[in-house]
């Protein structure tokens, strides 16, 4: 190709004030672009409108940049050939291109070999980061922009992303930084796509179809402007941009958006855009106005064209070399050292080995400057960036719904600063379908089919998963604790899921299901998911991706309940607890009740306050050994004690037969703790647990008995063929309740996870349906499911239970009340009485202007008092004595009896013969009675 030097026709960069200056420093740059292409005719009017302004501003320069462009016709091989015959022929101290990442390798070994700086302003792939220090990247390359595309899905909580990028280094670039990001941010990337340049529409076509059948609807585009103008088309024709789909495309394709076709662009309506953000100034819009100006002058058939991104790194690229340039001061004339093997050397790619280059290359490395496109800084090679701007395709345009910076990694609206991504929202985005609600990032493949969901068929504990067979329309219908848990949680999604249930297995009680193969086959994709008492193992996390457990596990062992003869307590275990607390308080009414009936009219029930309590207390538990000898007088008091101890009796013959009842039981508890005794045990049919016995506790194979029903392991613990159940805690909870009073459980709890539901690797489905058990366990919904199930087994059972370990107070609930219901009724017979003989006084009390509980105090004091007309009868008829007998009885000795005047007086009257008195006070009188 001819050299094009300054003035080269219609690419004029000539600048007077460098030819003129004498005294500068020449320094030769080479361009290599696609000159035909967009962006290499962006870039060269950018070039050009550079190098003059540079010159305009800085008159006193000392350096003088030249320009030799060779158009690459967009080929590898063109491009490599340019830049060769740029350094043998031309002896350029630096090179601008090349335009392409897949034109870059074979130049970035030129530059490196001749110790010349290759800088590059569109070539953004990350593969091409440098390996040696001549080349630059004098652009934002394209990884740069994976964090905002994770922080997007991440913002919308998609969980799943196709990844469709070009067959091209720089397609292929962006991949492992956009995988591992993803990755990180517990995003799946379930398919990648590769789609040639030259791709053929009915291949687009055919991907198209293949992904459209798939359940994840996120699309991350990076393909080039060209191959866009053909894919978007055929996306929208495959009815892929439509409700429901999400497309996020690179900046690459973004910052040309307005020189793609109206249909295109129209094609291409709610997709979501990244590319990095150019902050606006003054010198930005003079410049763009100047730019496009002599872009149409000089690109008369070209008049869709802006100044942008390319345009602007391509201006900040030679801005930056010409202050490079300045900075490399020479001591002495300082020339190309030639190679001496270069000039004999038949070898093509042998090069001169440049002198300025080094210097050169340092001098761009450690510029710093306030270009169009924000601070110009190198870091290691690379442009540094910081802020991405968040677009939206709408209409023939696109709109900005946020802003992506680096440093905070943040999301926010403009005029938003400092605030974190959690915290903000994103501008309202239009997604396809011309919706602005957010899609789920996923749904049910076309093909129009449900959700298949298998159900393992378990014979035997019907209550967490049942399938029955309508005999009329040999339909299964499947319920239970476990599918309703299911069903609630899929109607707490936010979105609709269709689905139906599909049984595994046969209807047979004889048969039993393999859960390992039920997860194998959701593994084959014969099914979507699986529910039922799926416990997490690792063997069946490989196939199948479980959610977290709804029902917690564990694995326990049962054993046939045998009573503990060592307890030194299992005395008080005959009786229950209400029933203990109700005789108490019983015991203590009754003592309350006879020692008020008596304490008028009974010695015994008098005395010291120390004597009452006492007497309350002893009267009743006395009786239960019937040890009491105290005498009743009062005819009330009588009948209740006489019901009383009928209620003893009773309760006494109660614990004496369940105390002999338990003593006698056989106690046979079986040895199951070490396997080595050869003891059989038991686990269900299909369950993991058999494994784990073997593999865990040492269990030999044949010594493992595995049941399908409950009946089943009730009569093989009871007729001893199995001395111990292994079972999850959700069954050994059912089991024993449907057994209450013959088993429990005895040892450790092995650990391991509980009841989760089964999902195909990757499903999108897996993080919706764990916050939605998540929420229904918080709220108490899955709690009050499993009641509804397990509770009714329990009282079906109970009803059916005809032996009682421990007495109850139902048992004697009619007893106590009878007995309670006697001496509350005397009680109020009594002080009804009471009131109505004492009226007067009791009249008087209350009439009186004293407090409320001084009168209190003087009708207890009143009552406490012997009843006067009673008492002193009753007191010597206590003793078996008559009073006129003892009197007049001959006895060698006399006997002195110190009465109050006022018992006297009332006994006087009483009888007829009175014994011979001596007075000693006037309070108090003395019987004599002599011998």
């Amino acid at each position: 190709l001819p050299s094009q030097d300054l003035d080269i026709g219609k690419f004029s960069v000539a600048s007077e004030e460098a030819q003129n200056n004498s005294n500068s420093t020449l320094f030769k740059v080479g361009v290599v672009l696609d000159l035909d292409s967009l962006v290499g005719r962006i870039g060269m009017t950018s070039l050009s409108l550079a190098l003059s302004d540079y010159y305009s501003v800085d008159r006193n320069h000392t350096a003088k940049i030249v320009l030799h462009v060779r158009d690459s016709n967009g080929q590898v091989i063109n491009a490599a050939d340019s830049a060769l015959s740029l350094l043998k022929d031309e002896e350029v101290d630096a090179i601008i291109g090349p335009q392409k990442s897949a034109q870059s390798t074979f130049m970035i070994g030129l530059g490196d070999r001749a110790n010349v700086p290759i800088i590059s302003f569109s070539a953004t792939s990350p593969s091409l980061h440098p390996h040696t220090p001549y080349f630059v990247q004098a652009t934002i390359i394209d990884s740069a922009q994976v964090g905002a595309i994770v922080d997007i899905v991440k913002y919308f909580h998609w969980s799943q992303v196709v990844i469709i990028n070009e067959e091209s280094d720089y397609g292929n670039g962006i991949n492992p930084y956009l995988s591992n990001a993803l990755h990180d941010a517990n995003a799946r990337v379930s398919h990648r796509t590769v789609i040639p340049p030259t791709a053929t529409d009915d291949f687009m076509l055919q991907e198209l179809y293949k992904m459209k059948t798939m359940q994840t609807r996120v699309f991350v585009v990076h393909i080039s402007s060209s191959l866009a103008s053909k894919f978007f088309p055929k996306v929208k024709e495959a009815g892929m941009m439509s409700k429901g789909y999400v497309w996020i495309v690179t900046s690459g394709l973004m910052d040309l958006l307005y020189s793609l076709d109206s249909d295109v662009v129209e094609s291409m309506e709610g997709v979501i855009g990244v590319k990095p953000l150019i902050p606006r100034s003054k010198r930005l819009g003079s410049t763009a106005k100047r730019w496009k100006k002599k872009f149409i002058h000089d690109n008369p058939n070209f008049l869709q064209a802006e100044f942008g991104l390319y345009g602007i790194w391509a201006y900040d690229a030679l801005w930056a070399l010409a202050l490079a340039a300045e900075r490399v001061q020479f001591m002495e004339q300082i020339s190309s050292l030639q190679n001496t093997s270069f000039l004999n050397s038949t070898n093509r790619f042998t090069t001169n080995i440049s002198k300025k280059g080094p210097k050169l290359q340092e001098a761009i490395l450690d510029v710093s400057f306030q270009g169009l496109g924000g601070n110009f800084h190198l870091v290691n090679g690379q442009l540094e960036s910081s802020s991405l701007q968040i677009l939206n395709v709408v209409g023939n345009g696109e709109r900005e719904v946020g802003i992506w910076t680096r440093s905070e990694r943040i999301l926010s609206e403009k005029k938003v600063h400092n605030t974190s991504f959690s915290s903000i929202e994103l501008k309202s985005i239009m997604f396809p379908g011309d919706t602005t609600v957010v899609p789920k990032g996923w749904e049910v493949p076309v093909s129009g089919k449900k959700l298949k969901v298998g159900v393992p068929i378990a014979a035997g504990f019907t209550e967490f998963v049942r399938v029955e067979k309508d005999p009329q329309t040999n339909v299964s219908k499947v319920s239970g604790c476990y599918i309703d848990m299911f069903d609630a949680v899929m109607a707490e999604l936010p979105y609709a899921v269709p689905y139906e249930y599909i049984p595994f297995g046969t209807l047979d009680d004889s048969s039993s299901v393999s859960y390992d193969e039920l997860c194998y086959q959701v593994f084959l994709k014969k099914y979507d998911a699986a529910v039922g008492d799926f416990t997490i193992t690792s063997k069946r996390s490989n196939f199948v991706d479980f959610t977290l457990p709804f029902v917690a596990g564990g694995i326990t062992m049962t054993l046939p309940d045998e009573t503990d003869k060592s307890d030194p307590w299992f005395f008080l275990k005959l009786f229950r607890r209400d029933l203990w607390f109700t005789t108490m308080a019983l015991f203590i009414f009754i003592g309350l009740v006879v020692w008020i009936l008596e304490h008028r009219f009974n010695n015994a029930y008098r005395g010291p306050r120390a004597q009452h309590t006492g007497m309350i207390f002893y009267f009743p538990f006395m009786s239960l050994v019937f040890a009491q000898r105290e005498r009743i007088v009062s005819n009330l008091a009588r009948f209740v004690v006489v019901v009383w101890m009928f209620v003893v009796l009773v309760l006494n013959s109660t614990y004496t037969a369940y105390l002999s009842a338990r003593l006698t039981v056989e106690n046979l508890k079986p040895d199951v703790a070490y396997p080595k005794k050869g003891h059989n045990v038991g686990c269900r049919k299909g369950s993991f647990i058999s494994n784990f016995l073997q593999e865990e506790l040492g269990y030999d194979k044949s010594r493992i008995m595995t049941y399908n029903s409950a009946r089943d392991i009730d009569e093989a613990l009871g007729k001893g063929s199995i001395s111990a159940l292994f079972s999850v805690k959700p069954y050994t909870d059912l089991f024993i309740s449907k057994y209450p009073n013959k088993y429990n459980v005895a040892g450790p709890t092995y650990p391991t996870e509980g009841f989760a539901y089964v999902f195909e690797k990757g499903s999108p489905l897996v993080a919706d349906v764990s916050r939605a058990v998540i929420k229904l366990t918080d709220n108490g919904r899955l709690f009050e499911i499993k009641e509804q199930w397990i509770k009714e087994v329990n009282n079906e059972q109970k009803n059916k239970d005809s032996f009682e370990l421990a007495a109850s107070l139902e048992d004697f609930k009619a007893l106590y009340g009878i007995s309670g219901g006697v001496a509350a009724t005397c009680l109020l017979v009594f002080i009804a009485t009471y009131l109505y003989k004492n009226r007067d006084f009791v009249q008087r009390i209350s009439s009186s202007s004293t407090t409320f509980w001084s009168k209190a105090r003087a009708i207890g004091k009143h009552f406490d008092q012997r009843d006067p007309k009673t008492f002193y009868s009753n007191k010597y008829r206590e003793d078996g004595v008559n009073v006129s007998t003892s009197i007049n009885e001959n006895t060698r000795s006399s006997t002195v009896v110190r009465i109050s005047t006022m018992d006297f007086n009332e006994a006087n009257s009483e009888h007829t013969a009175a014994p011979n008195v001596q007075t000693r006070s006037t309070d108090h009188i003395e019987i004599v009675v002599e011998a």
